[in-house]
């Protein structure tokens, strides 16, 4: 399924494709938001976002084989929860 999927879907509940993509659109944009300022968003049943830091590391060139650095940054993370989990299996 991929976000053009997810908004007719949505359209079905909501009545129009028009209304369904502005919300499919403010539900990302507010979770984007929240993992810019590095809040959790958590939704009961379905999961947790949050934001990760990883560390700074040294790695290879598979091309070349010399050594470069990669930076620390923050990367985005899901934690499914328990529902989404038994839902699954």
């Amino acid at each position: 399924m991929n976000k053009g999927d997810l908004v007719n879907e949505v359209a079905k509940v909501m009545g129009t494709k028009k209304e369904a993509q502005v919300a499919v659109d403010c539900i990302f944009s507010t979770i984007t938001k929240a993992l810019k300022k590095k809040d959790a968003v958590g939704l009961v049943g379905f999961g947790t976002f949050k934001v990760n830091k990883r560390k700074a590391r040294k790695a290879r060139n598979p091309q070349t084989g010399a050594e470069i650095s990669i930076k620390a940054k923050n990367v985005p993370k899901f934690v499914p929860g328990k529902a989404l989990k038994d839902a699954v299996n």
